[in-house]
């Protein structure tokens, strides 16, 4: 499975929330974050440690001491983190169609290569293939996970435009 990385600045907040729970340290923040996107993402300690470093320099996070584990450089979020948390959430709360562009253009991408005869991208033995039964898979893996999340999958037969209506949204870039 290839590991992609996320968008500038996501792995960031994503350590600001995890420390808004509880103090944690390195090792552990990028197991989490591992987690949260399905293995898809593994952060490494060049990506964690400098962000937390930073979050140090800039009064957003401090360093603590555990008896328990004495080696382990543990962070805690401050006040300003605490800050810096609610302003980073208010900018993530904005990236919402960023995400699903991301998401649908990759897909749409994938479609093309599976159909469009522009495209002779060949079938690799023991390697993924942009074809229908891989696309269905992962069709039914977004399902699956709809389901585990939001429960039952309902098709929506909305258009882009109606759903955007429907919403109360800007449908275009600009």
């Amino acid at each position: 499975m290839r590991k992609s990385g996320p968008p500038k600045g996501l792995i960031a907040y994503i350590v600001l929330e995890l420390l808004a729970e509880r103090p944690r340290y390195g090792y552990e923040i990028l197991k989490e974050i591992t987690e949260i996107s399905g293995g898809h993402w593994e952060p490494s300690y060049g990506s964690v440690y400098p962000i937390l470093y930073k979050f140090e320099d800039e009064g957003w996070a401090q360093r603590i001491e555990r008896e328990d584990e004495p080696d382990r450089k543990y962070f805690e979020l401050t006040d300003d983190g605490v800050e810096e948390l609610a302003r980073r959430r208010e900018e993530s709360a904005k990236k919402a169609k960023e995400f699903a562009d991301v998401i649908l253009g990759f897909y749409h991408v994938y479609v093309a290569f599976s159909t469009d005869d522009r495209f002779e991208v060949p079938n690799i033995e023991g390697e993924w293939h942009f074809d229908e039964d891989f696309s269905a898979w992962i069709v039914e893996q977004m399902i699956r996970h709809h389901d585990h999340y939001f429960g039952e999958f309902d098709r929506i037969e909305d258009t882009p435009e109606e759903f955007y209506d429907d919403h109360d949204v800007d449908g275009d870039d600009g």
